[in-house]
């Protein structure tokens, strides 16, 4: 059963499932931050999912950064696994802007983070709801 990281969840909100991936939002209103976490039991790595899961992580990934660059005017799109800090396999995929605070830096650790007011948030989701494809299903809390 699909169990998301504690780390994740307090600092997130939850947007929908992709067929593959969970989407969060990052809960930091200074960049428009979000995370893919493919809903797998105990995988840490890429190399870790199965062929047709890679795919559909990369498929996904691809047409979420695609969307989001349209949707937020991004400069440039920063998508990355790391898991330093929470081992769980998540993607970031970041709308970076030559305006915003930490450019050209990357985000993690440059401010502190700015929480979403509701009216922020509500706004990002209703965005959202035009742009994301129909393979997606939003969150009972974001309807």
């Amino acid at each position: 059963m699909f169990v998301l990281d504690s780390r994740l969840q307090q600092d997130t909100y939850w947007i929908g499932d992709f067929p593959l991936c969970r989407l969060l939002l990052m809960n930091d209103s200074a960049y428009p931050w979000f995370i893919l976490v493919p809903r797998r039991d105990d995988v840490s790595e890429l190399f870790q999912l199965g062929h047709a899961d890679q795919a559909a992580l990369w498929r996904e990934s691809t047409d979420l950064a695609e969307t989001l660059k349209d949707l937020f005017a991004a400069d440039k799109m920063n998508v990355a696994t790391l898991g330093n800090v929470v081992a769980q396999l998540h993607m970031h995929v970041i709308v970076r802007r030559r305006s915003d605070a930490a450019w050209p830096a990357p985000v993690w650790a440059r401010q502190p983070a700015t929480a979403y007011a509701a009216d922020e948030l509500a706004a990002v989701i209703k965005r959202l709801r035009g742009a994301l494809g129909d393979d997606f299903r939003f969150a009972e809390s974001c309807s």
